[in-house]
């Protein structure tokens, strides 16, 4: 298997992962879907953070686990991604994605009565959709700045004078505080590969908005990409 295979393949497994463990829990294990089951937004936001750190330490030596096609254009505009990698890298992510997804569409819909349409399977929405009523420019900014902050703490962690075996719990904790914070406000992407995924099993709404949770996310992984390059020196990045 080629270097650029291996790597479409670890990233669709990683973000496999990060699907069916963040948007899984929100879906399967919460009250809003499911009035018996309890999982409060904070569970939902240690849910992604740990699916986050699994798949950091499951394909990290493989890929670098960027599951995250802003990531990708985030450490790509830092130059710690490669070009000619950069399409290998988002196609896993979105095959990955939509796979996981499909796993948890197809168990959500065993449970009678249950509809991704009517409940908004996890996806990320902005006015009418928004959980907490937020418009459109507050969850523009949201999801540029904590998107930039996001790649800013993952290139800093694993920059060459890191200690190595850390990234993987400050990702995760840092992707748990994301959502803690943006749950309320849009149902956190800062991923478009996570929110396209989940927007074509809504396959309403959802797909309208979805435009929103693809351009600002990556728009929001090159600033703190830049951000992270423009501080610090060359030979430290």
């Amino acid at each position: 298997m080629s270097e650029q295979s291996r790597i479409a393949l670890a990233e669709a497994i990683g973000t496999l992962i990060l699907v069916v463990g963040g948007p899984g829990t929100a879906v399967l294990a919460t009250g809003a879907f499911f009035p018996n089951n309890t999982v409060s937004e904070l569970g939902v936001a240690i849910a992604f953070g740990l699916s986050l750190l699994c798949a950091a330490y499951a394909i990290g030596s493989i890929s670098g686990c960027h599951i995250n096609p802003a990531v990708t254009a985030g450490l790509w505009a830092l130059g710690k991604t490669k070009s000619r990698d950069v399409p290998f890298y988002v196609g896993g992510q979105v095959i990955g994605g939509i796979v996981g997804a499909a796993i948890i569409y197809v168990i959500a819909h065993s449970h009678t009565g249950f509809s991704a349409k009517a409940s908004g399977f996890a996806s990320n929405g902005y006015g009418a959709h928004s959980p907490g009523g937020f418009k459109l420019p507050a969850v523009i900014l949201g999801e540029i700045v904590f998107t930039a902050l996001f790649v800013f703490v993952i290139a800093s962690t694993s920059r060459k004078s890191m200690a190595p075996g850390f990234t993987g719990v400050t990702v995760g904790l840092m992707l748990t505080l994301i959502h803690l914070i943006m749950i309320p406000v849009d149902n956190t992407s800062v991923n478009p590969a996570r929110s396209l995924a989940t927007a074509i099993f809504q396959h309403g709404w959802a797909l309208n908005q979805v435009w929103v949770f693809i351009i600002f996310p990556v728009v929001g992984g090159v600033v703190g990409g830049l951000g992270w390059k423009a501080l610090v020196p060359a030979e430290d990045a």
